[in-house]
């Protein structure tokens, strides 16, 4: 049984599967070519949040898992857990880690290695580009791909619970595969190839993107006739026997927002694929399209002007599960607008650092400042503390208020919004204004345009 392991790149996918095979007894050693990480988790503190880690590694450390710049020889199982980006303005796959990565297990370790792609990769990637590698310094090869596909703030079950899909380079490299995994998850799915588990991988990734698609396109259509999104979906589901239609919302993070690129590239030109490059030009269209309908609302709202404040409540890419996770965030997108408007931009998320809120454009705030401080709200994410926000107190009194809610989740409590007087909108919601609304928006216009 395998019980020694490396893994090179301790992001996301390396850090938590190091941490889940540290509590089942493994000796790990980790990799990452960043000194700052080497260094933080050497003294015990993760760089990033997932729950149960930081708790693994304070335990852990020079105890069970090290870390390092180089793999010990003797590592029983080399895992490939480094990052695949998409140029920002190609969107062609940079596998430039992934090669470097299959070169130092090359050097460092030996024929009898297990080596294991971890890494999301182009269909076609462990073969072409890993394999090579290793058979220059080797002769030959114990290869298989076994993707990740967790999500972030149930990593830890997860890589336990889930079934673990394994395709080998042969029979021999699917066995030791199938053997490495079968002491960490209760269960294991074997694939004939390395091809077949890439695929896996990219094809659960760029359907969830395709379904939350529908939703979002549903949520625009529905918008433009003035119709609720929710009340629509809700209907169409109800106790009807076929798939589910997914509620509208923003599709960021790490593999959303990546994925559908390496799916298209995997494709290989045309014809196709014709689903998921549309699905993902959708989802990035989306925080576009409701910062613009930010800024619309606010000139509506103040006969020609939008003010000069607004308030961002969730900056990491998803609230549910909680993550600290920028990558795919919607306000990367959404900043540009509010600039161009002259909006001065506060942010609050419980999970990100005001040194990160400030790195994006943004300047720190409380929730409270936020409602009393700023001219619109807009809810991005729908992290618990904002469906707990207590909108009675926050609301109460004679004080300033805001003249618009964008609530994007809809998961604050509307009538308590319009009864204070605000204008309130969500993801394909643009009910109309309460009569009664106008006069202390104007009100609140004059006073800060006055």
């Amino acid at each position: 049984m395998y019980r020694k392991i490396g893994i090179i790149g301790l992001g996301y996918v390396g850090l938590t599967l190091a941490a889940a095979l540290a509590r089942k007894g493994y000796e790990v050693h980790g990799v990452d070519s960043s000194p700052a990480v080497r260094d933080a988790l050497n003294q015990g503190r993760v760089h990033l949040f997932e729950p149960g880690i930081a708790e693994v590694f304070a335990e852990s450390v020079g105890r069970s898992v090290f870390v390092g710049t180089e793999l010990p020889a003797d590592v029983e199982v080399a895992v490939i857990a480094v990052s695949t980006p998409v140029d920002g303005r190609t969107r062609q796959p940079d596998l430039t880690s992934v090669a470097a990565a299959a070169d130092q297990v090359a050097q460092w370790c030996g024929p009898e290695t297990l080596v294991v792609v971890r890494s999301t990769v182009p269909v076609g990637t462990s073969r072409r580009v890993v394999l090579p590698s290793l058979v220059a310094a080797w002769g030959r090869a114990r290869l298989v791909m076994a993707p990740e596909r967790t999500i972030q703030g149930q990593a830890l079950r997860e890589l336990v619970e889930l079934p673990q899909v394994v395709g080998g380079l042969d029979a021999d490299s699917r066995r030791a595969g199938i053997e490495f995994f079968g002491g960490l998850a209760t269960q294991v799915v074997p694939v004939s190839s390395l091809e077949a588990a890439e695929l896996v991988k990219l094809s659960n990734n760029c359907h969830t993107d395709l379904i939350y698609s529908f939703g979002n396109e549903v949520a625009l259509i529905a918008e433009r006739h003035g119709l609720d999104p929710l009340e629509v979906i809700g209907a169409a589901n109800l106790d009807y026997p076929r798939p589910d239609l997914s509620r509208p919302g923003y599709v960021g993070g790490g593999c959303l927002s990546k994925d559908p690129y390496l799916m298209i590239n995997s494709a290989g030109g045309e014809p196709g694929p014709f689903l998921v490059g549309a699905a993902r030009r959708l989802n990035e269209y989306l925080p576009v399209h409701v910062a613009n309908r930010v800024v619309e609302l606010l000139r509506q709202i103040r006969g020609g002007t939008v003010g000069r404040r607004l308030a961002v409540l969730g900056w990491a890419y998803k609230g549910w599960p909680p993550t600290d996770d920028m990558r795919g965030t919607p306000i990367a997108t959404m900043m540009p607008t509010f600039r161009a408007a002259g909006l001065t931009v506060a942010g609050h998320d419980p999970m990100v650092s005001d040194e990160v809120i400030h790195r994006y454009g943004g300047e720190p705030t409380s929730v409270d400042k936020a409602f009393g401080d700023a001219d619109a709200v807009l809810v991005i994410n729908d992290h618990p503390d904002y469906r707990s926000i207590q909108l009675d107190t926050l609301l109460a009194g004679g004080g300033p208020k805001p003249a618009l809610v964008y609530d994007s989740w809809r998961i604050l409590d509307e009538a308590t919004i319009t009864a204070a007087g605000i204008r309130y909108a969500g993801l394909g919601y643009l009910p109309m204004p309460r009569v009664d609304q106008a006069a202390p928006a104007q009100r609140r216009a004059a006073d800060v345009n006055g």
